[in-house]
C-alpha cells in the first residue's frame, strides 16, 4: 500500500517525536519536520515537503494542535492524522468540524501507526482523485464542498461520492440555507427564523439539528462561531 514520502510530526513531547521517526523510518518515510508549537510549524510548511501531518491535540503555546489543523487547512490542502490521549465527547465533536483522515490514540504501537497513516493516505488519494472528477463533472448550480461532498443548488440535494443523502427535513433545510452562503456565518436568529417560522424554540433546538448532521455526516465541513451562527466551508 502507498505510503506518503514526507511526513511532518507536531509534538510536544521530545520521546514520542523520536518514536515516530523510528517507525516511519523503518519504511523509508521521511519526516520532513518535527516541531512542538504552531508558530514553528505554521512557518516551516512554506518551505518543506509535507504529504501528511502526524498532529497532537496538545502541544506547547497558546495555540493547540486543533486550532493549528484549523488555520493550515486554510491555506494547504494536507491530510492530517490527530494524535491525542482524549476521547471525550467535547474534544471528539471538535476533531469531527475538521474532517481528519485518522486518529492514534495514545500511547499507541508502531503497528497501529503503519495502519492509521497506509489508511489515511490512501483516502486522501482517493478523495483526491474524486474531487477532481468532480470538478470535472460539476455544473456552475453545484457546490463543490470537499472531496467527500457536492451539493445540488438546482435539486436541493446532498451528495457523497456521487450518491444522494437521505436526509430529514429539517436538516435539508438547514443545509440549504448553510448552502446558499457558502464560506459566510448565518446567524443564529436568522436560521431559527427560517427553519421554525414564528414557533418559539430554544436555541439548543439547533443545536440539536447541527449536531444530529454532523453525527450523519462527520465529514461535512459545518462549523460553529461561538455566539454568532454557524456556516459550512467549502474548500475546494
Amino acid at each position: 500500500m502507498l505510503l506518503p514520502k514526507n511526513i511532518v510530526i507536531v509534538e510536544d513531547e521530545v520521546i514520542t517525536q523520536r518514536y515516530l521517526q523510528d517507525v516511519l523510518a523503518q519504511y523509508d518515510v521521511m519526516v520532513s519536520g518535527c516541531f512542538d508549537k504552531a508558530s514553528d510549524t505554521m512557518a516551516a510548511l512554506n518551505h518543506i515537503n509535507c504529504d501528511m501531518i502526524l498532529m497532537d491535540i496538545n502541544i506547547k503555546g497558546s495555540v493547540d494542535g486543533i486550532q493549528l489543523a484549523r488555520k493550515i487547512l486554510e491555506r494547504y490542502t494536507l491530510p492530517i492524522v490527530f494524535i491525542t490521549a482524549h476521547n471525550d465527547d467535547a474534544t471528539l465533536e471538535e476533531l469531527l468540524e475538521l474532517a481528519p483522515y485518522g486518529f492514534i490514540g495514545k500511547p499507541f504501537s508502531s503497528k497501529e501507526v503503519l495502519t492509521t497513516v497506509k489508511i489515511a493516505y490512501k483516502r486522501y488519494l482517493t478523495h483526491m482523485e474524486v474531487s477532481q472528477l468532480k470538478r470535472k463533472e460539476a455544473s456552475s448550480s453545484d457546490i463543490i464542498i470537499n472531496a467527500y461532498y457536492t451539493y445540488s443548488r438546482t435539486l436541493s440535494i446532498l451528495y457523497f461520492d456521487g450518491e444522494a443523502v437521505k436526509l430529514n427535513k429539517k436538516q435539508k433545510m438547514l443545509l440549504e440555507i448553510l448552502s446558499q452562503n457558502i464560506n459566510a456565518t448565518v446567524g443564529y436568529d436568522t436560521l431559527i427564523s427560517t427553519l421554525w417560522g414564528d414557533d418559539k424554540i430554544a436555541d439548543s433546538a439547533l443545536r440539536t439539528l447541527v449536531y444530529s448532521l454532523r453525527k450523519l455526516l462527520p465529514d461535512l465541513p459545518i462549523v460553529s462561531h461561538s455566539k454568532v451562527g454557524y456556516s459550512l466551508e467549502a474548500n475546494y
